[in-house]
């Protein structure tokens, strides 16, 4: 993994390549745009998939990332449809964390049917704390990102209850450009004359967004009070 020259402002960890551009693909081209050093680290390939293959999904990621601001980006590597928080995958993770020593981390939320995406959370959550233990054999001096930050790219069919809202509005079509790129995902296996998964991303941005007085949002949660500076970013 090549580490970026400085620290990361925040770091979302994704199980597959294309869930933080489904998640929060706005929010990240929006805190690009205002200057954070973001990065994405997929934990998997998400390969096998029927119409897909490793190297079609390296294609696929790199062409939507571009579309979000280009975030530095990396694969760590671990197994599709295995992906466990096991001891072996948390050290590989919290030792992600120290060399990468972001600020702040967004994690997939913690209730979904994806067994895949439960682990992740539990991952993040787990290696987190791993990542700042002294006298360990963790590669990579101490650290512990501030604060964990949940989006939402679920297979449940739920309604979002989130803590905070994002205006993406500037970004919305920039993100279903991304989502695009994956075709072998979100295009091509769609089925034909019913909404697919990137027209349900869009009505979801829509409605959060309707319900924050503006075009389009996309939804967080936080197991922890949020502290606010200052009122003056509240939207109407």
């Amino acid at each position: 993994m090549d580490i970026p020259q400085k620290p990361l402002d925040a770091l979302v960890v994704s199980p597959h390549p294309d869930d933080a551009e489904l998640g929060m693909g706005g929010t990240i081209l929006r805190l690009i745009r205002q200057g954070w050093h973001v990065g994405i680290l997929d934990l998997t390939s998400g390969e096998p998939t029927p119409l897909g293959s490793v190297e079609t999904r390296t294609r696929e990621t790199a062409e939507a990332n571009a579309r979000i601001g280009e975030p530095w980006r990396a694969n760590l590597g671990l197994p599709n449809r295995s992906l466990e928080p096991t001891l072996e995958h948390r050290r590989a993770l919290a030792g992600a964390f120290r060399r990468l020593r972001p600020r702040l981390l967004f994690a997939p939320f913690w209730e979904d049917a994806h067994p895949d995406h439960t682990a992740a959370t539990r991952l993040v959550e787990d290696a987190r704390f791993w990542g700042k233990l002294s006298k360990s054999d963790i590669p990579g001096e101490p650290f512990h990102p501030s604060r964990i930050l949940y989006y939402f790219s679920v297979h449940l069919k739920i309604v979002e209850r989130p803590s905070f809202v994002v205006d993406v509005s500037d970004q919305h079509e920039a993100k279903l450009d991304a989502l695009r790129c994956y075709r072998s995902q979100l295009v091509d296996n769609q089925p034909e004359g019913r909404p697919g998964v990137i027209d349900a991303v869009a009505d979801r941005a829509r409605f959060w967004g309707h319900l924050a007085g503006v075009r389009f949002a996309e939804p967080f949660a936080s197991r922890e009070p949020i502290g606010l500076a200052g009122l003056g970013d509240l939207l109407p």
